[in-house]
């Protein structure tokens, strides 16, 4: 499969070192960056520098393409895939609204061509054995996530146009989309509150109340304000608790005052498995791992937060 990137910033040069060097089916074929450091970055991976990814995308040599940009060009990016015929993994956000998400998944499903978002937290470990976990626990009453990071020095994020939105854009749809995987239920109401505390234009902090399918409730805490990181989730259930950390690497069962490890992980990247399930999809081979349907839901959940924020009410999704 060759491979054309558009996007080899700090997240988008991952993908390009696991093509380069983990995969042996697949070849990457071109590049293209804003920044001219990507002319280096051609050299040291062996491919061709694209100046523009229009050409990158039209090029003959390129099969399917992989965009690790801005959100505000994911649109006109996916239009060209589609006219092309070229599968398209996207990294999350879909988009920076869900008019505009909406008609990425629209147009690519007419066009018949693939379409995948990179919610890649759905590999991580922790994730993946909450999931497993999950429905020994009994019925689910309650759920609590947070994402805590350290403050971003991406410009482009501070960006209204470009980045579409603050943390509930660029992290909350993170957790979104992981407490939809692990429980199969879908947030259909939130009440949000978003401030700026350590930015100028978009929102840093979030506490967002959520109504899940089936009457289950919850918390979502994200921000980006201190030095340190967690990524906690925690289930309140019939039988017990569930409790794990995608970024300390651990999930606990307690039961009546008992707390149980029953999961310990090193840190692992998620990008190379789901290159490897992007590869046996575009094969024919196994399922989207994820839909652009599902990368739609995530985002209408945080626009339906930011909505939310602005006076404090509930907004349904």
């Amino acid at each position: 499969m060759k491979i054309g990137l558009i996007g080899t910033g700090r997240h988008g040069s991952r993908y390009a070192n696991h093509i380069v060097n983990d995969f042996e089916e697949t070849e990457l074929i071109g590049i293209s960056r804003r920044s001219e450091k990507g002319r280096e970055q051609a050299r040291e991976w062996g491919t061709v520098f694209f100046e523009d990814y229009r050409e990158l995308i039209h090029s003959d040599q390129v099969e399917a393409v992989i965009a690790a940009v801005p959100p505000v060009l994911n649109l006109e990016i996916a239009k060209l895939c589609a006219r092309q015929n070229k599968p398209l993994l996207v990294e999350k956000p879909l988009a920076t609204n869900s008019e505009e998400g909406e008609r990425i998944v629209t147009l690519m499903r007419d066009a018949g061509v693939p379409l995948t978002v990179g919610q890649t937290l759905r590999y991580n470990p922790v994730i993946r054995k909450l999931r497993e976990e999950l429905p020994n626990q009994g019925r689910l009453f309650t759920v609590y996530a947070n994402q805590r990071l350290e403050p971003s020095d991406l410009r482009w994020l501070e960006n209204p146009v470009e980045a579409g939105g603050g943390i509930t854009f660029h992290i909350a749809v993170h957790v979104f989309d992981a407490l939809h995987y692990i429980t199969g239920l879908k947030v259909v109401r939130v009440s949000a509150m978003c401030r700026t505390c350590r930015t100028k234009n978009l929102e840093d902090m979030a506490l967002i109340h959520v109504e899940m399918e089936n009457r289950v409730a919850g918390i979502v805490d994200v921000s980006k304000l201190s030095s340190s990181r967690s990524g906690r989730y925690e289930f309140i259930c019939d039988n017990a608790q569930l409790h794990g950390d995608q970024i300390h690497g651990y999930v606990d069962s307690i039961a009546a005052a008992r707390e149980t490890r029953i999961g310990s992980y090193r840190p692992e990247p998620s990008i190379p498995p789901l290159l490897a399930d992007w590869l046996t999809y575009l094969r024919g081979e196994g399922e989207n791992p994820v839909s652009g349907e599902d990368g739609l839901y995530a985002i209408r959940v945080s626009e339906a937060s930011r909505e939310s924020a602005e006076d404090s009410r509930w907004v349904n999704v």
